[in-house]
Parts: C-alpha cells; sequence; structure tokens
C-alpha cells in the first residue's frame, strides 16, 4: 500500500523534525544557521560591491539576526506546532471520518439490506393486500351467491311446503325426542292445529291415550332399530269423523350421518279399504250365488244324467237309445258349462287348484270319446278317437281339469263343424322313465278361424266375429280357462286354422308317469250297509238304484234329525251325507254323531253340488271324503275302493320317530288329516302349503299383536280367525285350538287371558311348525 503523498513532503517531514527535537534546540540551529548566512551574505555582498567587510558590518548583522531571529523561528516554530497539530487534529478527524466511513458503508450495507428487506416487506405486503382483496372478493361473491343461494333455498323451502301443503297425505316430522317439529296441512286438518301449535308437543298431547301408546310405540321401534316401518292406523278428525291411514314412518339424517328423527307418511286408504270391502263383499256375493244356482240347477242335472245313464243301460230300440244318449249328453254338457262358470269364479280369487292322481290315458280317452261321439252323432258328423303307441300306461294328472280342457275343446270342435269328421289323436314322447310329454291333438273339419282372430280366440270372452261362426254361439269363456288351466299344468296350447278347411288344436302337457295302478275300474267291496242322507227324491231314487246295482244295502233319511235318530239306533258301515238339508246342515249332522260317539269306525262322505268349496274343506268339518253331485259311477267306485279295499292291503311298516314333547303328536297335529292331505294333493303341494303357512303367520301374528296393543278387540279376533283358518287347512290343531280361544272375543274373560294366549300361540307356531315339518320329511313321501 503507497503511502498518502501528504506525508512525503518536506513540509511534513520538517514539521516531524521539529517535533522530534523540540523548538528550542530547532531555535538555536535556525539563530547559528541564521547566523552563518547573514555573515556569508554580509561577505558575499560586501565583495560583490568591492568593498571591504568590517567588524560592524558582522556585528550588526549579527545583532540583526539576534533581534528578528528568535521571534521569526518563535513563530514559525509555534505556526509549524500549531499546522502539526491542525495536522494531527486533522489526522485523527480524517482516522475518525475514515472510520466513520467505514461505519457508513457498512451502515449503507446494512440500510441496503434493510432497503431490501423493505422492499420485500412491501412487496408481501401488497402481495397480502393483492390477497385480501382477492378474498374480499371472493368472500363478497359468496356472500352475493349465498345471498342468492338463500333466495333460491327460501323460493325451494316455500315450493317443498306448498308441496307439502298441496299432497292429500299426511306428513309430519318429529325429533329425537319424540316431539313434533313439522307437519303439512292434512296433519293440521286431522289435529286441528296449526303447526306452529303443534311444535314440541308428543303424541301424547296431540292424540287420544290409546292411539298415542300406538303412535309412540311405533316410533320407538323406528328410532330404536333405525328401520322404517309400515302400519295402518283409525285416525278421528277433530269432527269426529275417523279415516283409515296406512302410516309410512322411516329415519331421516343429516348429510353427516346424524339422526334427525323420524318422517311420518300417511295415506288414507278409507275409500280403497271401502272399495276393497265392497268388491270382497260382491266376490262373496257371486261366489254364494254361484254355489247357489250350481246346486239348484245341479239337483236336476244330476236326475238327468242318472236317469239317462240308467235307461242306456236298458234294452232300448235304435231310436230311443238315440234319444236317451242325446239326453245323456245334452246334460253333460251343461254341467260342464257350469264347470267353466264355477271355475271362471275361481280364476277371479285364484282358488283354482290341480289334484294330480293316477289316471290311465287310454281309457281316459276311451270314455271322453263316447260321449263326444253321442254329440258328433246328433249332427251326423263322424268322430275318431286314436291313441299312439307307445303311451304311458298310467300318469299323473287332475282328470277333472283335463277333462274339462279337452271337452271344451272338442265341444266347440263339433259345434262349429257341419259336415265332416272330429278326431282326437293322444301321442307321448318320454325323455326318461319319470316325465312324459303327452300331446292332445283335436282336428275338425270345420268353418276354421279367420288368421286374424288366431290369437285372440284364448282372450275371455272374447268371439269369432266371423258370418260362418253365426250359426253356433258360446260363452266366450271357455278356451281361456283351458288356456289357463294348460299353463298350470305346465304346459302349452297352440292352433292352427285355415278358413273352410278346418282347425287343429295341439295340447302339449308334461306328465309324470305312474309305476302303479290305484284307480280301480272295479268295485272290491259289497255288501256295506249304508245310509244315504238326501232330502230330493229324485237324487234319492237315482242314488239309490245305484247303489243297490253295485251291491249295496242302502237305507234312506230325508232331514238330519231322521240321520241322526237312525244312526242312533242302527250301525252303518258308510254314511253318505248330503250338505244342504231342510232343517239342518250335513255339517250340523256330522258334528252331532261326532260328538255323541256314534260313527266312530264308520266313515262319512258329503254329497254336494256345491264344487265352490274345496275337498280339505269338507275334511276339516268331519268328512271323509266328498262326492260331487251329478254322481258319477266311477267317483262312487273310487271312494268306496280307497275307504274299505284298501284296508285289506298288506302295508308296509313305516317307522316313525317319536316326538320329544311329551304331550305327543296328536296333541300338535292332526296325523289323519295331514296323511289325506298329503293322499290327496301330493307331499310336494302340503310342503308348499306349509312355506306359504311360515310366510304369512308371522305377519298375521304380528298384525294381532299390534291391534292388542292398541286394544282393538275386534282386530285381534279377527287375525286369530285368520290363523286358525290357515292352522286347520294344515292339520296344526294345537296353533287351531288356541287361536279358536283368542277369536272368541265374548268370553266373560277374555281381558284378562288374551295376553297368556297369545304368547302361548306365539310358542306354539315357532315349535308345531318345525314338528310338522320334520314328520314329513321322516315319511319320505313320493314328491
Amino acid at each position: 500500500m503507497q503511502e498518502s503523498p501528504s506525508t512525503n513532503t518536506w513540509a511534513f517531514r520538517f514539521a516531524q523534525f521539529v517535533e522530534k527535537h523540540g523548538t528550542v534546540k530547532l531555535s538555536l540551529i535556525f539563530v547559528f544557521i541564521t547566523l552563518g548566512f547573514t555573515i556569508a551574505g554580509s561577505y558575499i555582498i560586501r565583495v560583490s560591491l568591492g568593498s571591504t567587510s568590517t567588524l560592524e558590518d558582522y556585528i550588526s548583522a549579527v545583532i540583526l539576526v539576534m533581534l528578528s531571529a528568535p521571534w521569526l523561528l518563535y513563530f514559525f516554530s509555534e505556526l509549524v506546532k500549531q499546522l502539526e497539530m491542525s495536522r494531527s487534529h486533522l489526522q485523527e478527524v480524517i482516522e475518525e471520518l475514515e472510520s466513520l466511513r467505514e461505519e457508513d458503508v457498512l451502515l449503507n450495507k446494512e440500510l441496503q439490506n434493510n432497503i431490501k428487506q423493505l422492499n420485500f416487506e412491501i412487496e408481501k405486503r401488497r402481495n397480502a393486500q393483492l390477497e385480501r382483496e382477492k378474498v374480499f372478493e371472493e368472500l363478497e361473491k359468496e356472500i352475493r351467491d349465498k345471498s342468492e343461494q338463500e333466495i333460491q333455498a327460501r323460493r325451494l323451502s316455500m315450493l317443498l311446503r306448498s308441496i307439502i301443503d298441496a299432497s292429500p297425505d299426511l306428513i309430519y316430522y318429529r325429533n329425537e325426542e319424540g316431539k313434533f317439529a313439522g307437519c303439512n296441512r292434512v296433519a293440521e286438518q286431522l289435529t286441528g292445529r296449526t303447526q306452529d301449535e303443534l311444535l314440541g308437543l308428543t303424541p301424547h298431547e296431540v292424540y287420544d291415550e290409546d292411539l298415542a301408546r300406538e303412535v309412540a310405540a311405533s316410533d320407538h321401534e323406528v328410532l330404536e332399530n333405525n328401520i322404517s316401518i309400515t302400519e295402518e292406523l283409525w285416525l278421528r278428525f277433530p269432527d269426529g269423523k275417523r279415516r283409515y291411514f296406512e302410516m309410512r314412518k322411516v329415519p331421516f339424517f343429516d348429510h353427516d350421518g346424524n339422526r334427525l328423527g323420524l318422517l311420518a307418511f300417511g295415506r288414507d286408504m278409507t275409500e280403497r279399504m271401502k272399495a276393497e270391502k265392497a268388491a270382497e263383499q260382491a266376490s262373496k256375493d257371486k261366489t254364494k250365488f254361484i254355489a247357489t244356482i250350481s246346486h239348484e240347477l245341479r239337483t236336476p242335472l244330476n236326475g238327468i244324467v242318472g236317469l239317462s245313464r240308467m235307461l242306456r243301460d236298458t234294452k232300448l230300440n235304435d231310436e230311443q237309445f238315440s234319444w236317451v244318449s242325446t239326453i245323456y249328453a245334452s246334460a253333460i254338457t251343461l254341467g260342464n258349462i257350469f264347470n267353466d262358470i264355477i271355475d271362471l269364479d275361481k280364476l277371479g280369487r285364484d282358488k283354482i287348484e290341480l289334484s294330480y292322481k293316477t289316471l290311465s290315458l287310454a281309457s281316459f280317452t276311451e270314455e271322453l270319446g263316447s260321449v263326444i261321439k253321442l254329440l258328433a252323432a246328433d249332427k251326423n258328423l263322424g268322430f275318431r278317437a286314436t291313441v299312439h303307441e307307445p303311451l304311458p300306461s298310467y300318469v299323473q294328472v287332475d282328470g277333472t281339469r283335463l277333462r274339462q280342457i279337452l271337452w271344451n275343446i272338442l265341444f266347440n270342435a263339433v259345434k262349429f263343424t257341419v259336415k265332416g269328421h272330429v278326431s282326437l289323436t293322444v301321442s307321448a314322447k318320454t325323455t326318461d322313465n319319470k316325465i312324459a310329454n303327452v300331446r292332445f291333438t283335436v282336428e275338425d273339419t270345420g268353418v276354421g278361424i279367420p288368421q286374424e282372430d288366431v290369437d285372440k280366440i284364448f282372450a275371455m270372452y272374447y268371439q269369432v266375429d266371423h258370418p260362418d261362426h253365426q250359426s253356433a254361439t258360446g260363452t266366450g269363456i271357455g278356451l281361456a280357462i283351458c288356456k289357463e288351466m294348460v299353463e298350470r299344468m305346465n304346459g302349452s296350447i297352440k292352433v292352427v286354422s285355415e278358413m273352410g278347411k278346418g282347425t287343429r288344436f295341439h295340447i302339449d302337457i308334461p306328465l309324470e308317469i305312474s309305476q302303479k295302478q290305484r284307480v280301480r275300474e272295479e268295485l272290491e267291496v259289497t255288501g256295506l250297509h249304508i245310509l244315504l242322507v238326501e232330502d230330493i227324491e229324485l237324487n234319492v231314487m237315482i242314488a239309490k238304484a245305484l247303489l243297490e246295482k253295485l251291491g249295496q244295502t242302502v237305507d234312506v233319511a230325508m232331514t238330519g234329525q231322521e240321520a241322526i235318530d237312525k244312526v242312533r239306533s242302527t250301525r252303518y258301515d258308510l254314511i253318505l251325507l248330503d250338505i244342504q238339508l231342510p232343517d239342518m246342515t250335513g255339517f250340523d249332522v256330522a258334528d252331532t254323531i261326532i260328538q255323541e260317539d256314534l260313527v266312530m269306525q264308520t266313515p262319512i262322505v258329503a254329497l254336494t253340488a256345491n264344487v265352490i268349496k274345496k275337498r280339505d274343506e269338507y275334511l276339516q268339518r268331519g268328512m271323509d271324503d266328498v262326492i260331487a253331485k251329478p254322481v258319477k259311477k266311477s267317483r262312487v267306485i273310487q271312494v268306496f275302493n280307497e275307504l274299505f279295499a284298501n284296508e285289506l292291503e298288506e302295508l308296509p311298516p313305516i317307522d316313525i320317530e317319536e316326538p320329544k314333547d311329551d304331550k305327543g303328536l296328536d296333541k300338535i297335529m292332526d296325523v289323519e288329516l295331514i296323511q289325506t292331505l298329503v293322499d290327496t294333493i301330493g307331499a310336494e303341494m302340503v310342503t308348499t302349503s306349509l312355506g306359504v303357512f311360515e310366510d304369512k303367520i308371522p305377519e298375521y301374528l304380528e298384525i294381532l299383536v299390534s291391534n292388542l296393543t292398541a286394544k282393538e278387540k275386534d282386530e285381534v279376533c279377527s287375525q286369530a280367525h285368520k290363523i286358525k283358518g290357515a292352522a286347520s287347512s294344515m292339520g296344526l290343531i294345537r296353533i287351531q285350538r288356541i287361536a279358536n280361544e283368542i277369536q272368541q272375543g265374548d268370553h266373560p274373560a277374555w281381558w284378562e287371558n288374551v295376553n297368556e294366549w297369545v304368547d302361548e300361540l306365539s310358542a306354539a307356531i315357532e315349535n308345531d311348525v318345525n314338528v310338522l315339518k320334520d314328520w314329513i320329511a321322516s315319511q319320505k313321501f313320493e314328491i
């Protein structure tokens, strides 16, 4: 580093010299130098001037120097000293300035850093300000949006409220505490209070006590189990009118899944219930009318069929035989029309059931063909029935329904054929040793069916509107019933027709092949002492003649009381009992003689023209079997053989596991009835029926319990009646007995015992159904 120029000057070095040696010494040196300079100068001047130097010149010079030099030297020394001091001070100032400069540099750097930091903070604050402004803008926008949403929400709320108020249904909602939180106008009308008045009230503060308990119970169930329930209630309006509501209650939650309470929706079902009751009553009236008219018409028809059949077995000439055969065929035709009408009623009530039994197709075809041949002969038509082998000897089928199907189609074929022939062909294809696909083909050379009507002829009440069909008309229900029956047998029916050439029907039905013959052609028991209870003389004459021709002995009773008196005095092998008697019903007669233990070993067979009722209904009322009117010889032989001839057969022993219940099976179920059901409709149908029983009974029991909670005795008795009827159909006698006790609402201690009965019924249902299922499984019935 180079030295500063100020430190290299002579003045600086002189000042340093003065400071180093001091003013006195410097003054002495300066005096001596000045004296020498002065003397030398004087001398030089004198010499230069050419004069001689004198002592006075030197003394004057010395004096002058001595007088002036010290002061001058002092002045200059002080000046130098002051200058040095100034310089030193200046140096210090410079150093201080330098220090200040350095500090200033540092401060400047720090200031620059601070400025940068400040600029950063300013930028950051500016950005923050921009962010705040952006947030404020977004907030303002959100506020505007929320305001719009709130306006929209208020509009939607008003719209929703308007919709809810406009709804004819009852709507309300309650919070977790069971207090009203809102409702619609129908609820206000029902309670006689506004929504604001209802807010915060409980059901007990709004409804009467019985209804409040029922409503609170169902509300508790909804909130306790987080489930939706449906119930039916009678609700009373302030004007005293009662309306029947179907209530649907559901829990409702917020977006986070927190339950807020329950919503209830109620639909006024009063009018629908009235309509259903009216329709049910109309259906009952129609069924009763059909049953009555059927009985009234079948009674004379029974005489016509029976007498004409008996006349055909006598010696007649050809013309007489033809007349009698026409009467016989016409009566059978009329009977089949009755069957169609009755089945139409059953279809409307979904009461059609199939009863599969062993049947010989060859014999069946021959029997059916013999009657159709008579109808065809009346119109001079040819008829042939053909059976193509191989054909299963016996199949399981509902012979009555199959006969009805083929009869309708064959009868139509004869009716709409003017000339030519009608034919019935039966063939089968066996897929395995169990199932045969049987085809029945009915062909005629009649007027035919227009192509556009082919797909419509199976519609109910449909009749072909064509000039060629005007000569023969019908009810329009026969083919519709045929199609329904075929489909219930898992079969199909097809038709091919050409106008003017004829029609061909194909009926394909899969039938189970039977390995054993159950229907016997010949009567295997004779000499029976039979009591015939019948009030119509014509029927008595026909039935008595038929029975005596079959080798039986017959006593006749025309009234119920006469029958009871005869049974009290005489032991009979069989009682044939008409259901409609002048003084009492056949069921009353059966109840009396059974209660008096007069028929411990005597079967009772019902004679009835009321085919509306099911066979099971007669069996449940104490009958051992049923014979429909008009009485057929084949049916009499079948029933007699089943009741008496089978007693002689050796039956293989069946190991039945004893029930664990100490009371035994006979206290739980009617084994005899169930066995009869299995023999009549098959084990598969019994098992299916038991499955339906299991599905329906809990529902009936639940309704019974809820009505018991609401103290609705009539409804409790009604549900008990349903359970009793269902149990009796399945032979569950203990359930039937308990339900019957609950059903007797006029019992003097009904309210004291009903809860115990209901508990007993619930336990019996849970146990007895399983016992019946196990028993059926242990029997290993053929399905």
